[in-house]
Formats: C-alpha cells, structure tokens, sequence
C-alpha cells in the first residue's frame, strides 16, 4: 500500500483545551489515486493531511508513504522526507512576491535531483506567456497555477492539496481541478485533496469522510464525472 496510516490519533493542547483531533484513524490509498478527504470544519481532515506530510507530529499509531514511517522522524530526516516525497498546495498560494512565475517554480526545481523539465510544466499549466510577470501581475486561478507547478516540478511521489479552489470562482475552480485531474493522469502522481466542496469527490477514485475525528465512510467510485463536467462549484 502507497499511504497508510494505522490507528492514527492526534491531539492539541492540555487540561481545560485538550482536544482529541483524530481517533484512531486508519487509511489505504493506492499509488496513482485521485483521493479526495471530507468533512465538516473541526472533523480532523486537515490535521490528517499534515501528519501524511509531516507537518505535525502524532501522538500514537503510524504512518508509511512509499514505504517510510514518519513516526519518528526528526530535524534533518524529516526535511529529506518531504523533500524526496511530496509537493504542497494549500489555499492561498504562498509566493514569493518579488520572485517572477518561473523564478517561483525553479526554487522548488533546486531541491530535487530529479526535477520534472520546467518548460514543459509552465506549458502544461498555461503559464507560458505569465511566467515573467510577478504574483501581483497574475489573476488568482494563475497564482494557484504557479503554486501547482511549483510543487510538481520536485516531480513529488504523493501531492498534498488542502482546499486548492477555496479561495476561487466556480469558473476557476474547474479549471484548477481540470489542471490536477490531467496532471495525475499525465504525470501518475497520488493526490490527496482536502475539501469541503461536496462535488469534487464525483471526480475522484477514492473518497474518504472524516466526523468527528473518525472514518465515517470510505469508498471508491465506480464511475468518475471528468472535472469539466463537474456541478454546483
């Protein structure tokens, strides 16, 4: 199995404002999956998502993407294991201001010895004639554009996605998950998408729900809807 997590249980804060986040959660995923994670505010979606990415620490069970444990990973060894393994995309795009489009992407192309060929990324993602212009001159289903091929060009094992349209039009939105759902078929990589959006899950392969910090229901889809078809974003 690509990603599992077993009986994974994560918490924050103590005595009077301890909360127990996740419950004992555990997961499979697949290689090459398109996997959408839901759930209410508060269900324990996100806190998954970065534990899978190393973000937080857990307090007990495990976790193994591509083989690895990250219980127990510390400091430089925990640098190296989202650095060999995963690509970042959250809600806000997180640019460097004074950094054009194709200087953006090529500070993640640094960090990999294995990079996807940026040229041809910026193409794939529509950037080409953006890609000398800076965040501030991009609309911003293009600063998520960027944002995208920035994490994709360390050509990443696994992309963590937390709420990658929320911050956009409905128009926008389908275009971004149009972008994602071609790049895991052209390029095979496993996707995890965080989203309170009740219609992405009919584009996906494998939907997990999230309440109250618990599996609530986990199921492939036997037929997919193409993003560009997708209602009500």
């Amino acid at each position: 199995m690509y990603i599992e997590t077993k009986d994974l249980k994560k918490s924050y804060g103590e005595g009077g404002s301890y909360v127990q986040v996740l419950k004992g959660v555990s997961i499979k995923i697949d290689k090459g999956e398109l996997c959408v994670i839901q759930g209410t505010s508060g269900s324990g979606k996100s806190t998954l998502l970065n534990c899978i990415g190393g973000l937080d620490g857990i307090d007990s069970g495990d976790v193994s993407v591509a083989g690895t444990l990250i219980r127990g990973l510390k400091g430089e060894r925990l640098s190296d294991y989202r650095r060999a393994n995963l690509g970042f995309i959250f809600q806000f795009y997180n640019l460097v201001p004074n950094l054009t489009v194709r200087e953006n992407i090529q500070v993640c192309e640094y960090l990999t010895n294995d990079p996807l060929d940026i040229d041809e990324l910026i193409g794939v993602l529509g950037l080409t004639e953006h890609q000398y212009k800076f965040p501030s001159q991009l609309s911003g289903g293009q600063q998520q554009r960027c944002a995208i091929a920035r994490a994709l060009v360390k050509n990443p094992k696994v992309l963590l996605c937390d709420e990658p349209t929320g911050a956009l039009d409905s128009k926008t939105s389908r275009d971004i998950l149009v972008l994602l759902e071609k790049i895991n078929r052209q390029y095979g990589t496993t996707m995890l998408i965080v989203t309170h959006n009740n219609s992405i899950k009919n584009m996906v392969d494998h939907v997990i729900y999230l309440k109250d910090g618990e599996i609530y229901k986990d199921y492939y889809n036997e037929t997919k809807v193409p993003a560009a078809e997708l209602e009500d974003l």
